[in-house]
């Protein structure tokens, strides 16, 4: 669909909403990646879209993937909003925000999914957020009721807020602002700063990492760009489209 001049390609990843793939919400990094790459190219080659013009957008455990791949042919530009650039410093925050019980128990389905999976058993799901206790991917405070805001409406009634268990084995040791090095494109990093979920400074220097970043430091918490800080973050990146790939038209 087109907005704001710009026509923009919005996809699930595999095994998630309208794509396809089994097992369902079971979700996988590499597979993520590997979907990025088919929907940058599938964009490059839709009619009038000019070489190079591609920019790639991802909030969250997404926005860190972009910082990977911005580094592919044919990105022009790249925005990461609040993204999970180091998931080992995300990991350790976590952990303050869950009691142990919860956490042992967290990780037991999660292996016994994994296991289940090996002989093809349907995946153990676990809810995407929860209070502090509770078996959950995240129950850092500015985590929970996440589903509320990004649909606040209940246009997607259909939508399920939970994930296979398994998937949050290895997120972990996934650090991609490490990569920002090499996105040679123009990049924009969004920051909340008092963001409990991702964080703030792995993203920050995950900015200073790369060449040719701007960096765009909002107060709030993980969800403050569709929040109180929405017409602020979307203006930031606007410009910042308009500006590197639209030639300030």
């Amino acid at each position: 669909f087109h907005r704001a001049g710009f026509t923009v390609l919005a996809f699930d990843y595999r095994r998630l909403g309208e794509s396809g793939g089994r097992p369902r919400l079971v979700q996988r990094v590499r597979a993520q990646l590997a979907d990025w790459r088919a929907a940058v190219a599938f964009a490059a080659a839709l009619p009038g879209v000019q070489p190079g013009r591609v920019a790639v957008w991802g909030f969250s455990l997404s926005g860190g993937h972009v910082l990977r791949v911005g580094a592919l042919d044919g990105v022009g530009a790249v925005i990461a909003q609040t993204p999970n650039a180091d998931g080992q410093a995300a990991t350790r925050n976590a952990l303050r925000h869950q009691s142990i019980g919860a956490l042992l128990h967290t990780f037991g389905v999660a292996l016994l999914d994994a296991v289940g999976g090996l002989v093809g058993r349907r995946p153990l799901l676990i809810p995407l957020d929860g209070p502090r206790g509770s078996v959950a991917v995240l129950t850092t405070p500015d985590a929970v009721g996440g589903g509320a805001v990004l649909d606040p409406d209940n246009r997607y009634p259909q939508w399920q807020q939970k994930i296979a268990a398994r998937s949050i084995l290895g997120m972990g040791t996934y650090r991609p602002g490490r990569a920002a090095s090499k996105v040679r494109c123009p990049l924009l990093v969004v920051v909340a700063d008092d963001d409990r979920s991702a964080l703030a400074e792995p993203s920050v220097r995950a900015a200073e990492r790369a060449p040719k970043a701007d960096l765009v430091r909002v107060p709030g918490g993980h969800y403050a760009p569709f929040l109180d800080q929405h017409d602020a973050v979307v203006g930031a990146e606007l410009e910042f489209l308009d500006r590197v790939l639209a030639g300030g038209r």
